[in-house]
């Protein structure tokens, strides 16, 4: 008998607390797909949703702890040290965006002197580590994942031989990321002196209010004389030389965009540690116009698909925080694809998109535009690979062409259109990107640099294989349940 009651006490106490779980969901007025997703799993997965919903789900990190500290207004303190282009020597078509970026989060209009690209990882690796051995007083890396591995354990000594030279080296790395890698990978770096920071550390008791919230910026600012930004991390997979590789995109930027990304990384300095690098003396040299090193010189068996290089263009960069009012990154390519009259092309590892920007590709390839979407075959989690290819007939009924990466993990993303304008950066194309994540990415001006990014995808399309419609509609049943259940789960992702 007792036994009995217990079990139904315990069967009300749990009704009890999935019912005001849900209630307080509802009452965070969250977007709707979010609150019908999270009902969902509250309800329909027993005891395991709501341990879900610790760890993943509340919002009191970001409404307690990056709130308190006032993250987004750290970097607009900082905006004295840039050197910005006026609104008015920017051509006419670009000024809407350019306005729209500066009205949400006050990013500046800036010209960059040159512009190196990279698409394959031991490109990038080997301008980093030359960008290391040149640099005389600064190099401040933030990266989402450094691992403790052959490429890791490079730039981690690269760093501490610096250090040692009497560079300031700071880094900064994101705990969740990084979760695998033990502090003794880290111990050299800081026994050489330098300054070593996990972005909101992972510690129990108190995991579930620091999972939900990650840096995942890649960017790297050397002497404020050049800096990198993109998608790649430090890891050996992005290097490896295998037939299948990771393809992504990073560049390297010199000019007024370097102090840019100088001050989005002091900011996120100040963040982590309270220490607030620009009112030092011993720093006052992180926002000073230097010359840039000597040109890198291409070889001729470099590819197109390898490496790009395009001269001076105007720039902005765009810095994304979950505390923003406005989700910045995701309301730039809304505007894109919405003004997009010739063609727009996609990369991007994981795609699944928000409601505005899913109906503003449909309404893009509708009107006509030449619309193509380019994805992994294989993503790096075989549950985003159901959860991707949900979206597909959305789009392809709407006349978006979608191509399947096969030559690797593709992991760029990049997005280019009417050689106009194109995108480089940390943000993929989901609801985490746009609204969790602490993210970067480069918007570049220029018929020039249109064409060179619109160029590298069409040399990427060669090893695709394009996804039809009327095929596709043929993929058995029981794989469409599956891209249907995982796709509830899409919102949290």
């Amino acid at each position: 008998m007792w036994t009995y009651l217990f079990l139904w006490m315990a069967v009300a106490l749990y009704v009890v607390l999935v019912a005001s779980t849900v209630t307080v969901v509802l009452l965070e007025n969250r977007q709707p797909a979010k609150t019908i997703a999270w009902t969902i799993v509250l309800i329909m997965l027993p005891v395991l949703g709501l341990v879900i919903f610790y760890f993943f789900g509340q919002n009191i990190r970001k409404d307690r702890y990056i709130s308190r500290k006032q993250y987004s207004l750290l970097t607009r303190r900082m905006l004295a040290g840039v050197q910005q282009v006026p609104l008015g020597a920017c051509p006419e078509k670009y000024r809407p965006l350019v306005q729209l970026f500066d009205h949400t989060n006050r990013s500046v209009l800036t010209a960059g002197k040159r512009i190196v690209g990279y698409t394959t990882g031991a490109d990038w690796v080997m301008a980093l580590l030359r960008e290391f051995a040149a640099a005389r007083e600064t190099i401040h890396l933030e990266t989402y994942i450094i691992e403790d591995d052959a490429v890791g354990r490079l730039v981690r000594d690269a760093l501490a031989d610096k250090a040692r030279e009497g560079v300031t080296v700071r880094l900064i790395y994101d705990d969740v990321g990084c979760w695998h890698v033990r502090n003794r990978f880290f111990a050299p770096l800081i026994e050489a002196g330098a300054r070593v920071e996990p972005f909101l550390p992972v510690r129990f008791p108190s995991l579930t209010h620091k999972v939900n919230y990650r840096n995942h910026r890649k960017i790297c600012v050397v002497d404020s004389r050049v800096a990198f930004i993109g998608g790649m991390n430090l890891a050996r997979r992005y290097v490896s030389r295998r037939e299948k590789i990771w393809r992504d995109v990073h560049v390297r930027v010199e000019g007024g965009a370097v102090a840019d990304l100088q001050r989005l990384f002091l900011s996120d300095w100040l963040f982590v540690t309270g220490e607030n690098c620009y009112k030092q003396a011993a720093d006052a040299a992180v926002f000073r116009s230097q010359p840039a090193a000597a040109s890198e010189e291409m070889s001729p068996a470099q590819s197109l698909a390898e490496s790009f290089v395009y001269p001076a263009l105007l720039l902005q960069i765009v810095p994304s925080n979950p505390v923003s009012c406005y989700p910045e990154i995701m309301y730039g390519l809304t505007w894109i694809i919405q003004h997009a009259r010739q063609y727009l092309y996609i990369q991007t590892p994981y795609f699944m998109p928000t409601e505005p920007i899913l109906q503003a590709l449909q309404t893009a390839a509708m009107s006509g535009v030449d619309v193509r979407l380019m994805v992994p075959l294989k993503p790096d989690a075989f549950w985003l690979r159901y959860i991707n290819d949900s979206y597909f007939c959305a789009v392809l009924q709407a006349g978006v062409r979608v191509f399947t990466y096969k030559a690797g993990f593709l992991h760029s993303k990049c997005a280019v259109a009417d050689n106009d304008w194109c995108t480089v950066g940390s943000s993929n194309m989901d609801f985490r990107s746009f609204e969790n994540n602490f993210e970067a990415n480069a918007f570049i001006y220029g018929e020039e640099a249109a064409r060179v990014m619109r160029a590298v995808f069409m040399e990427d399309l060669k090893h695709c294989d394009e996804i039809y419609l009327s095929e596709w509609r043929q993929r058995p049943y029981c794989r469409r349940l599956l891209e249907s259940y995982t796709r509830i789960l899409s919102p949290l992702l």
